[in-house]
């Protein structure tokens, strides 16, 4: 509850978001160590995750190829989980620029299957990464812990907004 209320306290005194802001990736990444469990901390709704109401997490596991494979776990209101299996290739634009597909993997000659997942910003000890999208529709706050302190989801709410995220549209994940 006092996540929300210092979400909310953040959105009403910050001053105009610079919307016109580009969105930059990291400039370096080590995928071995971004590998592994990630727990998600806020989101920009999407459609997969319409019916997720806590416990959010996405797990990465580099392969041999350097493609890397991805399950996203939710638990729904009925206590049951949904989980989306995918790929994330680097995009070849940065190494922190990655296209990633939840589509058959038939469907991978598509270009339209694959979506951005920029890494926008990253703790040096990867406890935190923000991953959003070149054109600001999808944001995601992510840390290895299941909950992080009031003081840090601020702090990185504003990084996003920094990079001209509306971080009125983030919702908060419970986690448990």
């Amino acid at each position: 509850m006092l996540k929300k209320f210092l979400l909310v306290a953040l959105l009403l005194m910050s001053p105009l978001i610079a919307y016109g802001a580009e969105v930059k990736s990291v400039e370096n990444i080590d995928l071995q160590r971004y590998a592994g469990t990630w727990y998600e901390q806020a989101n920009f709704p999407m459609y997969f995750q319409r019916k997720c109401v806590r416990n959010t997490t996405a797990n990465y596991r580099l392969l041999a190829d350097g493609n890397i494979e991805v399950i996203n776990r939710c638990e729904k209101a009925d206590g049951s989980t949904l989980q989306a299996e995918g790929l994330a290739k680097p995009s070849g634009n940065g190494p922190a620029e990655l296209k990633v597909r939840f589509a058959p993997a038939f469907l991978s000659f598509l270009p339209f299957v694959w979506a951005d997942y920029w890494v926008i910003a990253l703790d040096p000890n990867y406890q935190w990464a923000i991953v959003g999208t070149p054109d600001k529709e999808y944001l995601w706050i992510l840390s290895r812990e299941k909950e992080i302190s009031d003081s840090l989801l601020k702090e990185l709410s504003e990084k996003a907004e920094t990079q001209g995220f509306d971080v009125s549209k983030l919702r908060l994940t419970e986690q448990r």
